[in-house]
């Protein structure tokens, strides 16, 4: 790039400049000379006291509730009832991977990906059955949630399908903010199969949504599925 020549006006100007520059240096070096020297404020400073004794005890599982859910989820599932069979359909351990849970929605692969992104960490998963028709199962799906709200997105699906089906009705479940348990009134059917009623519970505590499914060939009452949804909740 050719250089720019600066004409001469502009050159003079530069010139006074830098000689007035130099001059109101050379005038505030003598200024300064002149005067006594300013005492300089101390370096020390008062030396503060440690504090002594044990620091605070560490947060009780009634104060953190990361304290009880980093543990053993399995052992926060509410157990199963006296005169019941454990579900066949469950794992022997009580946990389902990502794997397994996504399987568990209409569409698999899409769902693997939404719990990737919604950073899925766990599942714990317990049920029983009562009878040949009568079941329950409970999942306790929990999230990271370092960037993303995993389990509050979790529960606002579930509420979205839930009230999406015909003849569905639904109740607050107390003390969860925006736990609901729903009563599916039309039964699904299937050929070859008995018509099946379903009952449902979505509600969130924390890290964790909680999903709670009954079926049978019978209607269930809103009395069953809201027992099931306080007793979870309350142990969370």
């Amino acid at each position: 790039m050719r250089v720019r020549r600066r004409g001469r006006t502009t050159l003079l100007i530069a010139t006074a400049a830098v000689l007035g520059l130099v001059a109101g240096t050379c005038a505030g070096y003598l200024v300064q000379a002149d005067r006594e020297p300013t005492e300089l404020p101390s370096l020390s400073q008062p030396v503060v006291a440690q504090a002594k004794g044990a620091g605070p005890e560490p947060l009780s599982a009634a104060q953190d509730h990361r304290v009880k859910t980093d543990g053993d989820l399995r052992k926060l599932l509410i157990k199963r009832p006296k005169g019941t069979r454990e579900a066949d359909w469950l794992s022997d351990d009580g946990w389902m991977d990502i794997g397994e849970y996504a399987e568990s929605f209409t569409k698999p692969a899409g769902a693997f990906r939404d719990l990737v992104g919604d950073e899925f960490r766990r599942t714990a998963v317990t049920g029983w059955r009562v009878g040949n028709t009568y079941s329950v199962e409970i999942r306790l799906v929990q999230y990271r949630q370092e960037e993303n709200l995993g389990a509050v997105e979790a529960a606002d699906d579930g509420h979205y399908w839930a009230v999406d089906e015909d003849g569905t009705r639904s109740w607050d479940i107390p003390g969860t903010g925006d736990g609901m348990a729903y009563v599916h009134t039309k039964p699904r059917t299937k050929a070859g199969y008995l018509p099946m009623y379903e009952a449902e519970a979505q509600a969130r505590r924390g890290d964790i949504a909680v999903e709670i499914w009954v079926n049978d060939t019978k209607p269930i009452s809103k009395a069953k599925i809201m027992d099931l949804a306080k007793r979870q909740m309350e142990r969370l």
